[in-house]
């Protein structure tokens, strides 16, 4: 059995919102397998957390970048928020998202290529950043999108300057239509994609591990009123349903209206656009999301549970 340290329970606590007892507990009946506990706990009814996640602790800002059929989106943290607003921090994060935009969509790739006007590389200026501004900065993720035909839209929520912010998205969107009218609807889809958070396109692209869990989880649930199996099947499907209802982008319903599902709305746009509209993809990036700050203090207090 693995052991149940404290780094475990905080964790876990940050996952699921539950108490730091229960866990523990958790932890301990699923002999410290973290995706066990979590089961454990929804099960139990002590975890409302139907997904993963962690608290944001990481600062600095995400970058988005968009030409026609392209566009591009990195995010490069800082230890602080007060670099986050600094000039020169800006300026670097905008030029790497413009490096990005012609990139081969690799961190490595990126970190390589040439920084303007510098004679070094990304990779370089990194080192050059943290010696001028005195603290740690990193170039976390990158990612590029291309349709062949239609447009790729960004949108940027709570922005610092133009194409800098905290949420970006983007959403490509696969039409021979009018690019205004595809550019219209492309930023609302990406608005609600910044709001709503779907983890999958449709629901053929769900992925089946994670289908099987959630189907197994609601069943121990169901299986908890007492009721036959036939019903208990018939509870399970209602409640998947509902499940994609919240994770499958096609499923949901459009924030702006709070009204119509997404296939519905994407259907009206091919018939305002002159032409059939598909959404090709969709990326979102949540600065910091899954990257916390060391928390010493929490740390010693969970530590004691165990003594």
């Amino acid at each position: 059995m693995a052991e149940i340290t404290a780094a475990l329970v905080k964790q876990l606590r940050e996952k699921t919102g539950a108490g730091m007892m229960d866990c523990k507990k958790a932890l301990g009946e699923a002999s410290g397998d973290m995706e066990a506990a979590v089961d454990w706990l929804r099960k139990k009814g002590l975890s409302a957390a139907a997904k993963k996640a962690g608290r944001v602790a990481a600062e600095g800002l995400v970058g988005v970048r968009t030409d026609g059929a392209r566009g591009a989106m990195v995010e490069v943290n800082s230890e602080t928020d007060f670099v986050a607003r600094n000039e020169q921090f800006q300026q670097f994060v905008a030029a790497v998202a413009d490096i990005a935009l012609g990139s081969d969509g690799t961190l490595e790739g990126l970190m390589a290529a040439d920084y303007p006007g510098s004679g070094h590389s990304v990779s370089d200026e990194v080192t050059s950043l943290i010696a001028t501004i005195g603290e740690n900065i990193s170039v976390r993720r990158v990612t590029t999108m291309a349709v062949s035909e239609g447009v790729v839209v960004a949108y940027m929520h709570n922005q610092t300057v133009p194409g800098l912010g905290r949420i970006g998205v983007l959403v490509g969107l696969e039409s021979g239509g009018d690019a205004a009218a595809l550019e219209s609807q492309g930023k609302q889809l990406a608005m609600h994609i910044a709001a709503a958070q779907p983890q999958f396109l449709d629901i053929g692209s769900v992925d089946g591990a994670a289908l099987e869990r959630e189907r197994a989880v609601l069943t121990e649930q169901a299986k908890a009123s007492g009721r036959p199996d036939e019903i208990i099947a018939k509870m399970v499907e209602g409640r998947l349903r509902k499940f994609y209802e919240e994770v499958v982008l096609l499923e949901q319903t459009f924030v702006v209206d709070n009204e119509s599902k997404i296939s519905k709305v994407i259907e009206a746009a091919g018939t305002t656009a002159g032409a059939p509209v598909k959404i090709a993809g969709f990326i979102r990036f949540g600065l910091g999301e899954g990257v916390e700050r060391k928390e010493d203090d929490f740390a010693a207090e969970v530590a004691k549970l165990s003594s």
